[in-house]
């Protein structure tokens, strides 16, 4: 299951934007960028906990 979300992540390092490079400011995002967080945040905290 690890590999799984490695992969996952891998993936979305490649296709996802990042933020925290562009400097986005959190209290100005849009409900797209706050999902893209969040979706990033969880597969990489998935990755690294199991």
């Amino acid at each position: 299951m690890k590999r799984f979300y490695k992969a996952i992540a891998k993936f979305n390092k490649l296709i996802l934007p990042s933020y925290s490079k562009r400097k986005l400011d959190l209290s100005k995002a849009t409900k797209l960028q706050l999902a893209i967080i969040g979706w990033r945040v969880f597969i990489t905290k998935k990755a690294l906990n199991n």
